[in-house]
């Protein structure tokens, strides 16, 4: 069965993208800097990528206080993780393609 390159989603090309969805997927709820230090960016740089996952629909974000300090989270929404899925199932299947 061939795999068309066309299954792999646009949204995940990105390593830093995929890293992000990567750490996402197996935790609950992750924070800005735990993500930043993770990833070892800039907090510009994942800024602008959970930007694009978020408009994407595929996390969720939580805005809270801890004391007087802001504090925002991240989680993958059902929708970013079937996106996920589909995206690795894809990759899988062209890897294990035989030319």
């Amino acid at each position: 069965m061939k795999v068309n390159i066309e299954q792999l989603n646009k949204a995940f090309e990105n390593r830093i993208r995929l890293g992000l969805m990567s750490i996402l997927m197996v935790n609950d709820w992750v924070e800005f800097s735990e993500l930043k230090d993770h990833l070892d960016i800039t907090d510009g740089n994942l800024a602008s990528h959970i930007t694009a996952l978020e408009k994407a629909e595929y996390l969720q974000v939580k805005k809270q206080f801890i004391g007087k300090k802001p504090n925002t989270s991240y989680a993958v929404t059902k929708t970013g993780k079937k996106a996920f899925n589909e995206h690795l199932d894809a990759l899988e299947k062209l890897l294990r393609q035989r030319g």
